[in-house]
Protein backbone atom coordinates (compact mmCIF):
# COMPACT_ATOMS: atom_id res chain seq x y z
CA UNK A 1 0.00 0.00 0.00
CA UNK A 2 1.70 3.35 -0.91
CA UNK A 3 1.95 6.17 1.75
CA UNK A 4 -0.89 8.23 -0.31
CA UNK A 5 -3.62 5.59 0.54
CA UNK A 6 -2.71 5.63 3.99
CA UNK A 7 -5.38 7.51 5.86
CA UNK A 8 -8.53 6.95 7.52
CA UNK A 9 -10.86 7.60 5.11
CA UNK A 10 -9.51 5.42 2.54
CA UNK A 11 -9.68 2.78 5.64
CA UNK A 12 -12.96 3.36 6.26
CA UNK A 13 -13.69 3.13 2.81
CA UNK A 14 -12.08 -0.28 2.60
CA UNK A 15 -13.62 -1.65 5.74
CA UNK A 16 -17.20 -0.34 4.60
CA UNK A 17 -16.82 -2.26 1.67
CA UNK A 18 -15.97 -5.62 2.91
CA UNK A 19 -18.80 -5.13 6.04
CA UNK A 20 -21.10 -4.41 2.97
CA UNK A 21 -19.87 -7.64 0.28
CA UNK A 22 -20.34 -10.34 3.57
CA UNK A 23 -23.68 -8.47 4.57
CA UNK A 24 -24.72 -8.72 0.88
CA UNK A 25 -23.65 -12.33 0.71
CA UNK A 26 -25.59 -12.88 4.05
CA UNK A 27 -28.79 -11.43 2.83
CA UNK A 28 -28.41 -12.76 -0.91
CA UNK A 29 -27.50 -16.60 0.40
CA UNK A 30 -28.96 -19.85 -0.92
CA UNK A 31 -30.10 -20.74 2.69
CA UNK A 32 -31.70 -18.66 5.23
CA UNK A 33 -29.98 -18.97 8.18
CA UNK A 34 -31.41 -15.40 9.71
CA UNK A 35 -34.86 -16.18 10.31
CA UNK A 36 -34.14 -19.54 12.25
CA UNK A 37 -32.10 -17.50 14.56
CA UNK A 38 -35.04 -14.91 14.97
CA UNK A 39 -37.31 -17.51 15.18
CA UNK A 40 -35.38 -18.61 18.27
CA UNK A 41 -34.59 -15.34 19.83
CA UNK A 42 -38.51 -14.95 19.54
CA UNK A 43 -39.77 -18.10 21.30
CA UNK A 44 -36.94 -18.16 24.24
CA UNK A 45 -38.16 -17.83 27.72
CA UNK A 46 -34.45 -16.45 28.01
CA UNK A 47 -31.67 -15.75 25.95
CA UNK A 48 -27.64 -15.72 27.10
CA UNK A 49 -25.23 -14.82 25.04
CA UNK A 50 -21.45 -15.61 24.78
CA UNK A 51 -18.18 -14.82 23.24
CA UNK A 52 -14.59 -14.73 23.71
CA UNK A 53 -12.98 -11.56 23.32
CA UNK A 54 -14.27 -8.89 20.71
CA UNK A 55 -17.15 -11.21 19.74
CA UNK A 56 -18.61 -11.43 23.20
CA UNK A 57 -18.07 -7.50 23.44
CA UNK A 58 -20.35 -7.77 20.11
CA UNK A 59 -22.98 -10.02 21.66
CA UNK A 60 -23.24 -7.74 24.96
CA UNK A 61 -24.57 -4.87 22.66
CA UNK A 62 -26.93 -7.71 21.04
CA UNK A 63 -27.88 -8.47 25.04
CA UNK A 64 -28.26 -5.14 25.81
CA UNK A 65 -30.55 -4.46 22.51
CA UNK A 66 -32.71 -7.63 23.48
CA UNK A 67 -33.09 -6.14 26.91
CA UNK A 68 -34.83 -2.86 25.48
CA UNK A 69 -37.15 -4.96 23.87
CA UNK A 70 -38.01 -6.55 27.71
CA UNK A 71 -36.71 -10.02 26.24
CA UNK A 72 -34.57 -11.56 29.49
CA UNK A 73 -31.32 -11.80 28.64
CA UNK A 74 -28.04 -12.83 30.12
CA UNK A 75 -24.15 -12.03 29.66
CA UNK A 76 -22.67 -15.76 30.30
CA UNK A 77 -20.13 -15.11 32.73
CA UNK A 78 -21.61 -12.25 34.67
CA UNK A 79 -22.06 -12.74 38.70
CA UNK A 80 -26.13 -12.33 38.22
CA UNK A 81 -25.92 -15.03 35.14
CA UNK A 82 -28.57 -17.77 36.35
CA UNK A 83 -28.46 -21.71 35.19
CA UNK A 84 -29.72 -22.57 31.78
CA UNK A 85 -33.00 -24.17 31.53
CA UNK A 86 -34.72 -26.24 28.68
CA UNK A 87 -36.40 -24.31 26.22
CA UNK A 88 -33.74 -21.14 26.62
CA UNK A 89 -31.48 -20.13 23.77
CA UNK A 90 -28.18 -19.63 24.76
CA UNK A 91 -26.63 -17.65 21.26
CA UNK A 92 -23.30 -17.51 20.32
CA UNK A 93 -20.01 -16.20 18.26
CA UNK A 94 -17.00 -17.70 17.47
CA UNK A 95 -15.45 -16.81 14.29
CA UNK A 96 -13.54 -20.69 14.18
CA UNK A 97 -16.28 -22.37 15.79
CA UNK A 98 -13.75 -23.99 18.24
CA UNK A 99 -12.88 -21.87 21.39
CA UNK A 100 -12.93 -24.53 24.30
CA UNK A 101 -15.17 -22.16 26.51
CA UNK A 102 -18.05 -21.50 24.23
CA UNK A 103 -18.03 -24.74 23.08
CA UNK A 104 -18.20 -26.16 26.53
CA UNK A 105 -20.93 -23.65 27.28
CA UNK A 106 -22.60 -25.07 23.97
CA UNK A 107 -22.76 -28.83 25.41
CA UNK A 108 -23.91 -27.65 28.67
CA UNK A 109 -26.89 -25.48 27.18
CA UNK A 110 -27.64 -28.82 24.85
CA UNK A 111 -27.57 -31.29 27.82
CA UNK A 112 -29.94 -28.82 29.79
CA UNK A 113 -32.07 -29.08 26.87
CA UNK A 114 -31.71 -25.55 26.10
CA UNK A 115 -31.30 -24.51 22.17
CA UNK A 116 -27.79 -23.21 20.72
CA UNK A 117 -27.32 -20.11 17.82
CA UNK A 118 -23.72 -20.07 16.58
CA UNK A 119 -22.41 -17.27 14.33
CA UNK A 120 -19.19 -18.49 13.26
CA UNK A 121 -17.43 -18.54 9.70
CA UNK A 122 -16.92 -22.58 9.85
CA UNK A 123 -20.00 -24.25 8.86
CA UNK A 124 -18.02 -27.42 9.72
CA UNK A 125 -16.84 -26.44 13.18
CA UNK A 126 -17.51 -28.03 16.67
CA UNK A 127 -19.91 -25.05 17.37
CA UNK A 128 -22.10 -25.50 14.21
CA UNK A 129 -22.51 -29.48 14.94
CA UNK A 130 -23.82 -28.57 18.04
CA UNK A 131 -26.11 -25.81 17.43
CA UNK A 132 -29.72 -25.95 16.47
CA UNK A 133 -29.24 -22.63 14.17
CA UNK A 134 -26.37 -21.64 12.77
CA UNK A 135 -25.34 -18.07 10.47
CA UNK A 136 -22.64 -18.53 8.80
CA UNK A 137 -20.82 -15.22 7.74
CA UNK A 138 -18.14 -15.72 4.87
CA UNK A 139 -15.58 -13.63 6.45
CA UNK A 140 -12.18 -13.85 7.50
CA UNK A 141 -10.93 -16.06 11.38
CA UNK A 142 -8.52 -14.41 13.08
CA UNK A 143 -5.90 -16.86 12.59
CA UNK A 144 -6.07 -16.31 8.50
CA UNK A 145 -3.94 -13.18 7.73
CA UNK A 146 -3.85 -13.99 3.67
CA UNK A 147 -5.72 -10.93 3.23
CA UNK A 148 -8.18 -12.79 0.84
CA UNK A 149 -11.28 -13.29 2.74
CA UNK A 150 -10.38 -9.77 4.55
CA UNK A 151 -7.07 -6.92 4.78
CA UNK A 152 -8.67 -5.89 8.15
CA UNK A 153 -6.54 -7.20 11.23
CA UNK A 154 -7.61 -10.67 12.90
CA UNK A 155 -10.77 -11.45 12.76
CA UNK A 156 -12.17 -7.72 12.92
CA UNK A 157 -14.66 -8.17 9.84
CA UNK A 158 -16.45 -10.79 11.12
CA UNK A 159 -16.27 -8.94 15.01
CA UNK A 160 -17.80 -5.92 12.80
CA UNK A 161 -20.54 -8.73 10.97
CA UNK A 162 -21.66 -9.65 14.42
CA UNK A 163 -21.82 -6.51 15.66
CA UNK A 164 -24.45 -4.95 12.40
CA UNK A 165 -26.12 -8.72 12.80
CA UNK A 166 -27.00 -8.11 16.12
CA UNK A 167 -28.56 -4.67 15.17
CA UNK A 168 -30.10 -6.26 12.60
CA UNK A 169 -31.46 -9.42 14.78
CA UNK A 170 -32.63 -6.47 17.25
CA UNK A 171 -34.84 -4.47 14.40
CA UNK A 172 -36.46 -6.95 13.13
CA UNK A 173 -37.86 -8.66 16.25
CA UNK A 174 -38.46 -4.58 16.73
CA UNK A 175 -40.70 -4.38 14.45
CA UNK A 176 -42.47 -7.39 14.78
CA UNK A 177 -43.33 -6.24 18.55
CA UNK A 178 -45.10 -2.96 17.06
CA UNK A 179 -43.79 -0.89 19.88
CA UNK A 180 -42.41 2.38 19.69
CA UNK A 181 -38.98 3.95 21.00
CA UNK A 182 -40.82 5.61 23.47
CA UNK A 183 -41.94 2.19 24.58
CA UNK A 184 -38.94 0.74 24.70
CA UNK A 185 -36.97 3.80 26.04
CA UNK A 186 -37.87 3.02 29.89
CA UNK A 187 -35.78 -0.13 29.65
CA UNK A 188 -32.91 1.93 28.81
CA UNK A 189 -29.89 2.56 31.55
CA UNK A 190 -30.62 5.66 34.09
CA UNK A 191 -27.76 4.75 36.16
CA UNK A 192 -25.34 5.83 34.01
Amino acid sequence: MEKADISVESSLARISAEIDTVIARLVNGDTDALAPVLDLIAAAPRVFVLGAGRSGLALRMTAMRLMHLGIEVHVVGEVTTPAIAEQDLLVTASGSGTTAGILRAAQTAADAGAKVAAITTAPDSPLAQLATATIVVPAATKLDRSETASTQYSGSLFEQVVVVLGDALFDALWKRSGLSADELWPRHANLE
